[in-house]
């Protein structure tokens, strides 16, 4: 078992579309923390699962290069649940594999797990803290936009879908014990931001 390896202290860090949870995992880093990017780990899993995905979804999802085309890839599932459905089937159980690898490797080291889809995570039963950033609708917006430069629609369809972020968290058949903690990241306070982040980690008694 993860605990019975790992005698630090766990973080759960999550937030949802452009609510900048990126920004507080290089916070976290920068107060040396090791931090996985459990999104990062989705793309090593598809390379590892590439047999597997061809299988189910067609050479069409292959670049020049030969590597699976993640925007290719994309393309096949978005919108359609049972193709998605497939595709986590297959990319899921690699990335949690990889995760709790990690996790086990830092020995006593507190850690920091970054995903955007934590609550499906395997490490979510060994955490101690979950982090949600969150971030006012139109902020987000507007960064959705800067940085991914997607039609006005797919977005708002984007942030339709995570309508009920936080609140899952709060689900009681999930199986986690872990402090939950909202940080605002609203983009004009870095100092705040910052501040928010010490009392956490103060709280928490967790020093890296």
């Amino acid at each position: 078992m993860i605990k019975e390896k790992h005698r630090g202290r766990i973080i759960g860090l999550t937030g949802a579309y452009c609510a900048g949870k990126n920004h507080v995992a290089k916070l976290l880093e920068a107060r040396g923390f090791p931090v996985l990017d459990v999104d990062k780990l989705g793309h090593r899993a598809i390379e590892t699962e590439k047999e597997a995905i061809l299988a189910r979804f067609g050479e069409s999802v292959l670049g020049a290069d030969g590597a699976v085309d993640r925007r290719l890839l994309g393309a096949k599932v978005f919108g359609k649940g049972e193709e998605l459905a497939a595709l986590e089937a297959i990319v899921h159980p690699a990335a949690n594999r990889m995760t709790l690898e990690w996790i086990e490797a830092r020995g006593e080291r507190p850690c920091v797990i970054n995903a955007a889809l934590l609550h499906r995570s395997a490490a979510l039963p060994y955490l101690d803290a979950i982090i949600i950033v969150k971030a006012p609708a139109l902020t987000r917006l507007l960064r959705a936009r800067k940085r991914d430069q997607l039609p006005w629609i797919a977005l708002i369809k984007r942030f339709g879908s995570q309508r009920n972020f936080t609140s899952q968290y709060f689900d009681k058949t999930l199986d986690y014990n872990a402090d939950i903690h909202i940080v605002e990241n609203r983009g004009y306070s870095q100092v705040r931001l910052e501040n928010r982040i010490d009392r956490i980690l103060s709280g928490q008694g967790m020093v890296p």
